[in-house]
């Protein structure tokens, strides 16, 4: 079958035929529709996290999938052929830029009924990161004031609706341009990133979802009430996450240094700091599918390219400023 690969760490991603996937007892085998494309994408192929996800080379990249059930394992009793999924296959087994996918059971879920394969194929990583920031790790309740940075992106598309929904004021981050849409979206407050100082303006916050980290981090820390929680996916990792995730001593001994200014900062402010590095959960998938399939949650496709133009389409990623997700479609 067909594949977008690497053959090293910083090399092109190129079209590669590659063997059809093996279908173990509790996979779902799925004929890819779609596939939404995520910076996680960009940093695996440049290296930058071969220290926490040592994949072998050559390398299929892709972390979402929307698609077809054309086969299950013998173990397997919740899909059959036929069926139309969505999923975020769970790492070191992605590989979504392909024709064809196995992914384990346990990380699929039936699409929405309400939207197209492209939509579906937008949603996994991004949505799966909103909730367990906002559901798992904070624990959002009606009434909590909740900022969101970088709106209109991925993450921040579906965090906005997540935290409306769980019945949060909602303030975001974004372009001016962008203003309008995301109070459609469900913000109440839109600061513009390039005329004001978001430090400035908002205060009283009980949780911050960073996705820029470095100093927009830090300064983040200063708009929580006490007591509040920063959570960062764009880093850096702390001793807590290299403990759960097991990590060799070195390892954490690094992570214990890269955010030490964080940490401190934090612990000086008497608010909180977790890194969330989101992973694969098919349950969660059934309840993001349910809240589309309410209207809670609107996936927004910014742009979205031929399967042939995979590589165009990652190499664009970064370049051109899209809302929303980027998807690639077989379709």
């Amino acid at each position: 079958m067909q594949a977008f690969v690497i053959d090293a760490y910083k090399r092109p991603v190129h079209p590669a035929d590659v063997p059809d996937p093996t279908v173990g007892d509790r996979d779902v085998l799925v004929e890819v529709g779609a596939a939404g494309l995520n910076q996680l994408d960009e940093k695996i192929r440049l290296g930058e996290f071969r220290q926490l996800l040592p994949y072998r080379t050559p390398l299929t990249l892709g972390h979402d999938v929307a698609g077809t059930v054309v086969r299950v394992g013998p173990a397997v009793h919740g899909f059959a052929p036929g069926d139309v999924v969505f999923a975020r296959p769970r790492d070191h087994r992605i590989g979504t830029f392909a024709e064809r996918i196995a992914v384990h059971e346990d990380d699929v879920a039936p699409a929405p009924r309400t939207a197209t394969m492209v939509e579906a194929a937008s949603l996994p990583l991004v949505a799966l990161t909103a909730w367990q920031a906002l559901v798992e790790v904070a624990d959002v309740r009606p009434g909590q004031k909740v900022l969101v940075h970088a709106g209109a992106g991925g993450v921040g598309t579906v965090a906005i609706q997540l935290a409306r929904h769980l019945g949060a004021d909602v303030a975001t981050t974004a372009s001016a341009q962008d203003a309008d849409f995301l109070r459609e979206l469900g913000a109440d407050v839109v600061v513009d990133h390039r005329t004001q100082d978001f430090a400035a303006e908002l205060s009283g916050y009980d949780v911050v979802l960073d996705s820029l980290g470095g100093d927009n981090l830090v300064r983040s820390l200063t708009v929580l009430r006490r007591g509040g929680i920063a959570i960062g996916i764009a880093g850096p990792p702390t001793p807590r996450f290299a403990k759960e995730a097991g990590l060799n001593p070195l390892l954490r001994v690094v992570m214990t240094a890269l955010s030490r200014r964080v940490r401190s900062r934090a612990k000086a402010l008497g608010v909180g700091y977790r890194f969330l590095f989101m992973r694969a959960d098919g349950r969660q998938l059934r309840e993001v599918a349910a809240l589309v399939d309410s209207g809670a949650i609107r996936p927004v496709v910014g742009r979205t390219y031929p399967f042939e133009e995979t590589p165009t389409a990652l190499a664009e990623l970064g370049k051109a400023r899209t809302r929303g997700k980027t998807v690639v479609t077989r379709a």
